[in-house]
């Protein structure tokens, strides 16, 4: 199963810490991360591995807590490039120990997404609904809509993939009354006919 990352940018932005010194004032770790970093956005998964390992290593030698935890993160992403879920979801793990350390909360909600991403890869489905239960008391507790409906619509895709399809049905009505909440009619009715169709297919 080829499964799309979530996202590419970086957890925390080592790339800030350069300022306006620009390239030269980077550290090789550093050089390596943006190199392994563009190769994975452009998919480029073996090339990124190489980079991005040498990154890891690098930070590893600074101490660079920040610079360990991307390294971790875009390794876990040309993992998932490469449908290798198993690794991905080790590099994920780590990146999330030292965003734990941090207490950079928001980096641990993108991490949430991508490692239930990966284990929906790797079809432990009950992990990926955890992980999809906790976000989604997280983004209602903070009345984030836009990101409820993102975590219910990856819900249905992880039920589809379990053969739960009126689990499915229901995560899509649910998005689908959100959208709807906010008259966002177009993909109210896309999602609503996406639920519509599960349910034939359950009968």
């Amino acid at each position: 199963m080829s499964t799309p990352i979530q996202k590419i940018d970086s957890i925390t932005s080592i790339e800030d810490a350069c300022g306006e010194q620009g390239q030269a004032a980077k550290s090789q770790a550093q050089r390596d991360y943006e190199e392994g970093r563009g190769y994975v956005e452009r998919g480029e998964a073996a090339l990124a591995a190489v980079s991005l390992h040498n990154a890891l290593r690098g930070f590893e030698e600074e101490n660079n807590r920040q610079g360990m935890a991307n390294a971790s993160n875009q390794m876990g992403h040309a993992c998932m490039l490469k449908d290798e879920f198993d690794r991905a979801i080790a590099n994920y793990q780590n990146a999330w120990k030292i965003c734990e350390e941090l207490g950079d909360h928001v980096s641990l909600l993108s991490l949430a997404k991508q490692l239930a991403q990966a284990h929906q890869g790797a079809k432990e489905y009950r992990r990926a609904l955890d992980l999809c239960l906790d976000l989604l008391d997280s983004y209602q507790r903070n009345n984030d809509p836009q990101n409820t409906v993102e975590v219910l619509e990856r819900m249905a895709s992880i039920y589809k993939d379990a053969g739960e399809k009126e689990k499915a049905a229901d995560a899509y009505k649910t998005a689908a009354a959100i959208h709807r909440n906010y008259r966002h009619n177009k993909f109210a009715d896309a999602l609503k006919q996406k639920a519509e169709d599960l349910m034939k297919e359950a009968e």
